[in-house]
């Protein structure tokens, strides 16, 4: 990312920096002056949905109109208030009181970090930008994430890999650190990408070899055979000769790798256990832009390719 002060929430709460600022009222009356962007985990959500943060020197109240962009003018719900219980948040500190009972009390704002992460990194981003996120929750259409101090944008699951699942938590979970490709923008919202990041065909059909036995997760049975995935972007398919289920991970002999069909044959060998967690990913491409990517082989009868031209949302 461009700016560390921009990366989703978590990526600073247990640093020592932060955690120094938050120590006593003296480095954090520093934080306040210097507008440093801090982090704290959520304790309470109020009758009020005010927003109140452990601090290890004081009181630390997020009031609810400072809680979020959008808030105030009533197009973000108060339900991504009471999300917050719990987790982390970023803010800045805007003053610290004194309460009747003589304690002191900081007043802090998370919207004025939101509004210039929006100013000056998401509103900067273009098509093809690659930036880390943190997976937040799951739906069946996808994977919601942060895209930077709390801002929350989704890769839809037909972007997530090549291989097809049946749910984002088949690759992914939340609190996950993962990262994904600019798509593009509709209106106020970033559209992003997954799948580009893990490889092309023949990258991912490089791990293997023809005649070597793996393992490998099924993904569906068919009448005609069974779905393997052996990479998030590689599958194959095998003789369904003994019951398996969408989700085992089973060990499989690869028989052949064709490129120019886009197809790995395979043979099922048995199957290791009943159900799998998401792997640690591969990312085949780690640069911080990508203008063009191209899955299929030279060659090949099928072509798939994304342009990061800002057009095909």
């Amino acid at each position: 990312m461009k700016n560390d002060a921009f990366f989703p929430e978590g990526a600073r709460v247990d640093s020592p920096d932060n955690q120094a600022a938050l120590t006593t009222p003296q480095s954090l009356e520093t934080a306040r002056l210097t507008g440093a962007v801090l982090e704290a985990r959520v304790t309470t959500c109020d009758s009020m949905h005010n927003l109140w943060v452990s601090l290890p020197c004081m009181r630390g109240m997020i009031p609810r109109e400072e809680g979020a962009v959008g808030i105030a003018d009533g197009s973000v719900r108060d339900i991504a208030l009471i999300a917050r219980v719990g987790k982390p948040v970023c803010f800045r500190v805007l003053r610290i009181e004194t309460q009747e009972n003589g304690e002191p009390l900081a007043i802090l704002s998370r919207r004025c970090v939101q509004e210039e992460c929006i100013r000056e990194h998401i509103d900067r981003l273009q098509p093809g930008d690659i930036i880390d996120a943190r997976v937040t929750h799951l739906e069946p259409f996808g994977a919601f994430v942060d895209i930077g101090c709390g801002i929350a944008s989704m890769v839809p699951i037909d972007t997530i890999s090549v291989s097809r699942i049946a749910h984002p938590s088949d690759r992914f979970y939340v609190g996950q650190w993962i990262r994904v490709a600019v798509r593009g923008r509709q209106g106020n919202r970033i559209c992003l990408t997954h799948k580009e990041l893990l490889g092309t065909w023949e990258q991912n059909a490089a791990c293997f070899q023809v005649g070597e036995t793996t393992t490998g997760i099924v993904r569906s049975v068919e009448k005609y055979g069974v779905f393997i995935e052996l990479k998030p972007n590689l599958a194959g398919l095998a003789e369904l000769r003994q019951p398996v289920s969408a989700g085992q991970r089973i060990s499989v002999y690869i028989k052949a790798l064709i490129p120019e069909k886009l197809k790995v044959k395979l043979i099922l060998v048995d199957v290791c256990e009943e159900h799998t967690t998401p792997e640690p990913l591969q990312y085949f491409y780690t640069g911080d832009h990508i203008e063009r990517w191209v899955y299929t082989p030279e060659g090949s009868a099928k072509y798939i390719e994304t342009v990061f031209d800002g057009t095909d949302l």
